[in-house]
């Protein structure tokens, strides 16, 4: 009973997001889901890339937590359409489904929007079961969390198009090794793309976001 119970959730989750990639191809908006675990450097790069595209084109967020609205309220000076999805208040899931999205997105005027930034919750096992109908899966992993993450968590990295090496800037503070990290990422995903970036000091953080610039006017254009 357990498993078609769990074989039920991830197939009505997989037709909502369906449901959610038409609705974006019709209102021409180019959607991602930022995914990494706790303390990566999200919410960061999301203010940077905002910063960064918010020029010339509308750009609303979808924010993912289990409790608090702390990053929400870090972007607030954007003045953008922002909804907090807080998981802590139905039941505390580490991840977010296709169904709360589409409910956020009938909540912005997508007429009017050219990219959703989902901040999903910040974890690297169940965001990447969940479907989202988003354009671009983006895995953000920092450079203080070791060279065998996409090793340990494979479906994270195999199912995203794009990783994002995050933090560089603390490279000469660490015992890292970016080629192991780059080498196991590419075993997991040969086709992913890789940006190393430092949201701190924008280092790196104009490919990043050339790369989205491409993938939105292919969109909306």
């Amino acid at each position: 009973m357990e498993i078609k119970v769990l074989k039920d959730i991830f197939e009505s989750n997989k037709e909502r997001a369906g449901e959610i990639k038409d609705l974006l191809a019709k209102k021409k908006v180019y959607m991602i889901d930022l995914m990494s675990s706790p303390g990566s450097g999200k919410t960061t790069l999301t203010d940077r890339i905002i910063g960064e595209l918010k020029g010339d084109y509308k750009i609303a967020v979808i924010e993912g937590d289990i409790k608090t609205t702390r990053d929400a309220e870090k972007l607030v000076k954007h003045d953008i359409p922002i909804i907090q999805i807080e998981t802590s208040l139905f039941g505390g899931d580490c991840h977010l489904e296709s169904s709360w999205i589409m409910k956020c997105l009938e909540q912005f005027d997508l007429d009017t929007i050219d990219l959703v930034i989902i901040e999903n919750i910040g974890n690297l096992v169940c965001p990447a079961e969940f479907e989202l109908g988003d354009d671009e899966r983006i895995v953000v992993l920092s450079v203080t969390e070791g060279e065998d993450k996409p090793l340990k968590y494979p479906l994270m990295f195999n199912s995203s198009a794009t990783m994002v090496l995050s933090k560089i800037d603390l490279l000469p503070h660490l015992d890292f090794s970016v080629d192991e990290v780059l080498e196991n990422a590419r075993r997991a995903n040969p086709k992913i793309n890789i940006f190393k970036v430092s949201a701190r000091t924008g280092d790196g953080l104009g490919d990043l976001i050339a790369h989205l610039r491409r993938g939105i006017e292919a969109k909306i254009r």
